[in-house]
């Protein structure tokens, strides 16, 4: 009954951190960008009284085992890169239909990746992020066009005053072999770890990367109601592991009363 408190309360553990990732998927519904979590789970260690095939005597072998498991445990909160829907926006806004993550210089100088496309022009004419960090490869809009133009490839024309064009640059689109493995570290932005292996940049549309979508935002692939069935699993889920918190207590209780 000792060992029932404990592996319950694991559960219950279990099921508080899965509530933590749905709050915290449902808090950015409307995140550029935003791609849900799901955690993850796995049983943990078994009390082994008696192994399975193990001799029950006079030459025979006991068909099943005699294991206990100890509980649960997390092992991991995976990022599910499923496409957001798509909306309308500036001229300047951009959303990858595929695979891939847009680059962006840190103020440390390490590079972010995020598929969060709301560009806005400095005052440099460079585009950067909401926070003003700086697109890679960079794009600079020169003072007095009148119109920007971004292809499916990447490529970046201007419309200047004199009714030319001219190309200012190209964008490239950088991919992982293992996007799940991206470190999150806030302001919709992802930086290389180990497990997610090292960039592979190109120009969009290549080699299994997405394509460029000008005037378009990559919105949050959080579905609301997905999410509500996800949270009302986990409460249940916590409920019946506090009931058997509650059922082994009560069992402690009478075996406690029979000694006196």
């Amino acid at each position: 009954m000792i060992r029932s408190l404990y592996t319950a309360a694991t559960g219950m553990n279990a099921q508080q951190l899965n509530m933590d990732v749905i709050a915290n998927n449902l808090a950015n519904v409307n995140t550029n960008g935003f791609k849900r979590g799901q955690a993850t789970f796995q049983d943990l260690m078994y009390q082994t009284t008696r192994a399975a095939g193990s001799s029950t005597g006079q030459g025979s072998q006991a068909p099943t085992g005699l294991e206990v498991g100890l509980g649960v445990r997390a092992v991991g909160v995976d990022r599910i890169h499923t496409q957001g829907d798509p909306k309308a926006g500036k001229p300047n806004d951009l959303a990858i239909e595929g695979n891939g993550f847009f680059k962006v210089q840190l103020p440390n100088g390490q590079f972010g990746y995020t598929r969060d496309g709301a560009f806005q022009v400095d005052n440099q004419g460079q585009m950067v992020t909401n926070d003003g960090y700086m697109l890679q490869p960079q794009i600079t809009i020169p003072a007095g066009a009148t119109g920007i133009s971004i292809s499916q490839d990447g490529t970046v024309t201007v419309s200047l005053g004199d009714g030319t064009q001219s190309a200012v640059g190209q964008l490239q689109v950088a991919n992982f072999a293992n996007p799940a493995g991206l470190s999150a570290i806030g302001r919709n932005l992802l930086t290389i770890t180990p497990a997610s292996g090292a960039e592979v940049l190109g120009n969009a549309g290549t080699d299994g990367r997405g394509t460029i979508r000008q005037g378009m935002v990559e919105m949050s692939n959080v579905k609301v109601v997905e999410e509500m069935v996800n949270m009302i699993t986990a409460q249940r889920a916590y409920e019946v592991n506090s009931k058997s918190i509650q059922a082994s207590d009560e069992m402690l209780q009478i075996a406690n009363g029979l000694r006196r």
